[in-house]
């Protein structure tokens, strides 16, 4: 787990060496709980994510079932690299899986972290309005956006962004014909709102077949 950490830090520091001045970072990262020593996780067929065929050992310093916390240990990580922290977002999913778990509320949300490189940066706040027109809040309802095989391939890809999540922080941090770079392209979600919306991108994914995904995405 800390290696882990470290190891996403370090590909921040890169990033913050290409971004502008004035640039920022929506980061999205999933928590998990340790193993509680059991070896696998069977497959789920709402959530096929879910499956491991192994799972590692409980990290040390944390307990069996224990939840890890991966997002925030990742955001204070940042923060101690320079990172201004500016805001965790908690993307609430309204139509979230149900979980077998009987001893803990389950699931329903993912944190979403703003990171800027400088105290000034850009932000629009009047580019996305809360309820009754209203400053947006920090607790944003998106739903998922589960999609079929035949819609593009995209469930091919384990854990699809909802394209009106990444739309909105492509919205508020960034202006038509700035660049926008997703250093984790995945299905390539954030790229298709940067070009819906008039933005240049950049996207990196090292998993071949989410390269594929991507372009077969991009082209529909």
């Amino acid at each position: 787990m800390g290696d882990y950490v470290k190891s996403l830090a370090v590909t921040f520091d890169k990033v913050r060496r290409v971004l502008a001045d004035d640039g920022t970072v929506w980061l999205n990262v999933g928590d998990s709980y340790t193993s509680g020593n059991r070896r696998y996780r069977a497959a789920d067929r709402k959530n096929r994510a879910r499956a491991m065929r192994v799972r590692p050992a409980t990290p040390e310093g944390l307990k069996p079932k224990d939840l890890i916390g991966v997002p925030w240990r990742l955001a204070l990580a940042l923060q101690d690299a320079g990172w201004w922290l500016r805001s965790e977002v908690i993307w609430h999913k309204p139509n979230a899986h149900p979980e077998s778990v009987r001893d803990r509320p389950t699931k329903a949300h993912e944190t979403v972290f703003l990171f800027s490189k400088s105290q000034d940066y850009y932000y629009d706040v009047d580019a996305v309005r809360g309820p009754n027109g209203r400053r947006l809040r920090t607790v944003w309802d998106v739903n998922t956006e589960p999609r079929r095989p035949a819609d593009s391939g995209v469930d091919d890809h384990p854990a699809v962004m909802p394209l009106s999540l990444a739309r909105r922080c492509v919205m508020m941090t960034s202006e038509p014909g700035d660049v926008v770079l997703d250093p984790f392209a995945g299905s390539g979600t954030t790229l298709l709102a940067a070009r819906e919306l008039g933005r240049r991108w950049v996207g990196v994914e090292l998993n071949p077949a989410f390269v594929d995904l991507i372009e077969r995405r991009l082209a529909s």
